[in-house]
């Protein structure tokens, strides 16, 4: 035990280093995917010819293919464009990737969401005389997002553990931080593996919890405006 014990306080420094990145990196994904995912679902679900199609390539391009691939892209080959807008450092590279993948689930369950609301609402406010910037502001999306707590936390808890794969491009996460550790201690790479796995339990339960509480006060007991 006293062993463990000294492996957990050497390597501990180490491990707080890659949460903090960890935890930023996806703070920003998080919040930068979310907007996005947003007007793109919102956008989306007015079935815009152009854009309804446009987007659901973008859509259907990002949640069809690997994180893994997608980062290699935004790290590799857009660079070698030539082009001086995309000549990113990994640390960019690692927060637009991970934002679009973000925004890619975000858009479809923002979409899903408004495509829930009952088409008398939209009916009832056009009949008021409503248009449809604020039908959507007023009567449509504060019904909707309230569909989207739920589904949302599956994507954040998704987008946490995503940020693992950034360790490939020379991100100091937790996972590459870890394998920093395991390089000094080789012997006990199932503990500080299973160390890891605990701190993104840490840090992944908590956001668990807060969705599931924002669900009860919010998205659990959904009732549309009567506005017939």
């Amino acid at each position: 035990m006293q062993h463990y014990v000294e492996i957990v306080v050497a390597i501990l420094p180490f491990l707080w280093t890659g949460f903090v990145q960890t935890f930023w990196v996806s703070l920003i994904a998080i919040v930068v995917g979310s907007v996005l995912g947003f007007l793109i679902g919102v956008v989306r679900s007015q079935r815009v010819p152009v854009f309804h199609q446009l987007f659901g390539l973008y859509i259907h391009l990002l949640r069809g293919t690997p994180f893994l691939v997608q980062l290699y892209v935004f790290y590799f080959v857009l660079p070698n464009t030539g082009i001086a807008a995309l000549q990113w450092s990994s640390e960019m590279a690692a927060f637009v990737s991970l934002s679009v993948y973000t925004s890619s689930y975000v858009a479809e369950i923002v979409m899903g969401a408004i495509d829930a609301v009952p088409k008398g609402q939209w009916e009832a406010a056009t009949s008021l005389g409503f248009k449809l910037v604020p039908i959507l502001a007023l009567v449509v999306l504060p019904q909707a997002l309230k569909l989207t707590v739920p589904p949302m936390s599956g994507v954040y808890v998704n987008i946490i553990k995503n940020t693992a794969i950034l360790s490939v491009i020379g991100i100091s996460e937790l996972t590459r931080q870890g394998e920093i550790s395991i390089m000094r201690f080789p012997r006990d790479v199932l503990f500080i593996y299973g160390v890891i796995a605990l701190v993104y339990f840490a840090y992944c339960y908590p956001v668990l919890r807060f969705t599931r509480w924002a669900e009860r006060k919010v998205g659990g007991g959904t009732r549309f405006i009567n506005l017939d």
